[in-house]
């Protein structure tokens, strides 16, 4: 008896559908040209997967004492020994069919209950035949990257193998589900109406024994009258500024009597204010004011917790418990019978004789070309939205584009809007932690609470990811809105 086998010009075409919203996953495919699979869907549904086809029997030739097996089986793309088939389905010839029915009268069984088929079928030679198949598979997650594969077997009629083929019907069972990109929050910032800017600077002058005249020649007084002109001549030099105003504050070291280093440091204050509009011609009416802040305590205190000096914990609680000011000085020279206090006056008092100056300027507004030379060289001089335009022309995922926003989180570190944008560009990077801790500044910044979900759901806390995200939409956050949906798609996929 001559074999003849399935058709080897079987057009099988399947079409992916992909559900991404909801936890069922399916894949179907339409009617090909003249496919014995008329269609077909597979899908999972919670702990299943369901298979189901339509086949168009009639374009299987069939000998009469023969019979074709057919087998859907799943296949793990990863490790081909990794499979399992769905039941398979018996189509007999008609003599076949006979022999079958007659082992099953006298026996109550036949040679293939063993394969537990879905169903056994006899061809029908002379009308068109379908048959609707359907079965189900417990769910394992190798399925997950898996392929479907339609197995055929020919058996003659003592059962002998008489060949069998497979085909690829789908090559991977369950598309896998692209989820998008969570959506991070960048706030453009307001321009400033004006770009007022101030520095504060220090200058440790020395003054001979209660005096106030400034000497250039008197101990270091050279190198630091020197550092004043050039901090001067850099801000009068720089078209981009305009001063605003000065103010200078004098300070005076705790050793004598209170008022009278008020006004030893307010007449030393003036002598500075002197010395800059002599020297270098600055305007005495922009000098908003001119203060005598007589003894730094603050600074001793400061300077004395820093340092490593025995009985500094007893000079700090005097600093903070004995009123007044006089008082201090008497028991600090008590210590030790006076040997803390001359080291007092040796190394430490001499750092509090200062006079500091603040210098205010508006800066001149800059085009995008002109910020993306500034943010290199004098990025103090940018407003943050100005710093947010350069990074606007920069793709996202650039170094540069980073760098400026974390230049703005640098020089802007009490802004809120710095601080979310630069958190979004550590999202960007994967650098999860640092995001954190940029926004745990700004928690209760709604405009936050969006890139809060985002890294809370990066670092696997989903609950704490969809409480932000539903905090922010409830305050009309779009974003907010998409990355939820996106959380349900991830939580979907992981079930």
């Amino acid at each position: 008896m001559s074999t003849k086998r399935l058709n080897n010009k079987i057009i099988l075409a399947f079409f992916l559908l992909c559900t991404v919203y909801g936890k069922h996953l399916m894949a179907q495919s339409p009617i090909a040209d003249i496919p014995i699979v008329k269609q077909s869907q597979i899908s999972k549904e919670g702990n299943l997967v369901s298979f189901d086809m339509e086949l168009n029997l009639h374009l299987i030739e069939i000998g009469k004492n023969e019979m074709v097996i057919i087998t859907p089986l799943l296949q793990s793309n990863k490790d081909s020994v990794i499979n399992e088939s769905f039941p398979p389905l018996v189509v007999n010839g008609p003599v076949r069919d006979k022999v079958m029915k007659r082992q099953e009268t006298l026996t109550s069984q036949n040679d293939i209950d063993d394969l537990k088929p879905v169903g056994i079928i006899r061809k029908d030679r002379r009308t068109p035949q379908t048959y609707m198949y359907h079965a189900n598979l417990p769910y394992k997650s190798w399925m997950k990257d898996a392929s479907l594969v339609l197995i055929t077997e020919n058996r003659g009629c003592a059962d002998c193998d008489l060949g069998s083929e497979s085909k690829i019907l789908l090559a991977r069972v369950f598309q896998e589900i692209i989820i998008p990109p969570f959506q991070l929050t960048y706030i453009e910032p307001a321009p400033e109406p004006v770009k007022a800017r101030s520095e504060r600077h220090t200058a440790s002058l020395s003054f001979q024994l209660d005096r106030y005249n400034l000497l250039r020649d008197y101990q270091n007084n050279a190198v630091e009258m020197d550092k004043v002109e050039k901090i001067i001549k850099e801000i009068q030099s720089n078209e981009d500024l305009t001063v605003t105003e000065l103010s200078i504050e004098g300070f005076a070291s705790p050793e004598g009597g209170f008022e009278y280093n008020r006004n030893l440091s307010g007449n030393r204050a003036n002598s500075f204010a002197d010395f800059l509009v002599t020297r270098y011609q600055v305007n005495r009416g922009q000098m908003k004011k001119i203060s005598g802040m007589g003894e730094d305590w603050n600074g001793l205190r400061k300077i004395v917790e820093s340092s490593s000096l025995a009985y500094k914990n007893e000079i700090i609680q005097i600093i903070d418990s004995v009123f007044p000011p006089d008082a201090r000085d008497v028991r600090l020279r008590k210590i030790s019978g006076g040997e803390v206090y001359q080291q007092l006056l040796k190394e430490f008092y001499p750092q509090l004789r200062r006079t500091d100056y603040i210098i205010g300027y508006n800066v001149r507004d800059f085009s995008v070309d002109e910020a993306k030379i500034m943010i290199k060289n004098n990025p103090e001089l940018l407003s943050l939205n100005e710093m947010y335009l350069v990074a606007a022309t920069y793709p996202k995922e650039s170094k540069e584009f980073k760098e400026v926003f974390d230049i703005a989180a640098r020089l802007y570190s009490d802004d809120p809007i710095a601080a979310i944008n630069s958190a979004a560009t550590e999202l960007e990077s994967g650098n999860f932690t640092e995001a954190l801790k940029l926004l745990e500044k700004v928690k209760e910044d709604s405009r936050a609470w969006n890139n809060l979900g985002v890294v809370h759901a990066k670092m696997g806390d989903m609950k704490t990811a969809k409480d932000c995200f539903e905090r922010a939409i409830t305050r009309g956050d779009t974003l907010a809105k998409i990355n939820e949906s996106i959380l349900e798609q991830i939580e979907a996929n992981q079930e």
